[in-house]
């Protein structure tokens, strides 16, 4: 994973900069995996990128049914489903709640999600060290591991100061 973005993009960023290459770049995914990008996965990650927060499937229809006929609840789970098998989206479990990913990183590679209380935000960042360690312990034990999810809660930079 290429940590060429910011963990925790600042407060005063050009997010609109910030969105546009991230869709981009879902963009290129798709079109070097032969993969289809519709209209409403295009739809969903947008919404997702309006900020740096994570959002549940509600509040993605939410934010849809501001620009458009409200989506069946289904339809976004599909088109979450879609977007996270192809690591353009991580799942946060402690939220329930998606985040839209732009970093340079397939969606097997681990990562572990920051997620600061105070504002929101989440930044991630590579932790393949961490996931050989905890699946070595796993594996030394008889257990088989198919899905590790490392989430720290605490305060970004940002908000510290």
């Amino acid at each position: 994973m290429s940590l060429a973005k910011p963990t925790f993009p600042a407060p005063d960023h050009d997010h609109g900069r910030c969105a546009a290459d991230a869709m981009a770049h879902a963009e290129q995914v798709c079109a070097r995996r032969g993969q289809k990008f519709t209209p409403i996965r295009r739809q969903v990650l947008g919404a997702l990128l309006s900020s740096h927060r994570p959002l549940g499937a509600y509040e993605v229809i939410d934010e849809l049914a501001k620009s458009m006929a409200r989506p069946a609840p289904i339809t976004v789970y599909r088109a979450l489903d879609f977007l996270m098998a192809n690591g353009l989206v991580h799942r946060i479990e402690s939220r329930n709640a998606y985040l839209a990913c732009a970093h340079d990183h397939d969606e097997t590679s681990m990562v572990a999600f920051l997620i600061c209380d105070h504002c929101g935000s989440v930044g991630e960042i590579p932790a393949a060290p961490v996931a050989q360690s905890l699946t070595a312990a796993a594996r030394a034990s008889g257990f088989i591991p198919k899905l590790s999810v490392v989430e720290i809660a605490g305060t970004c930079a940002h908000c510290q100061k």
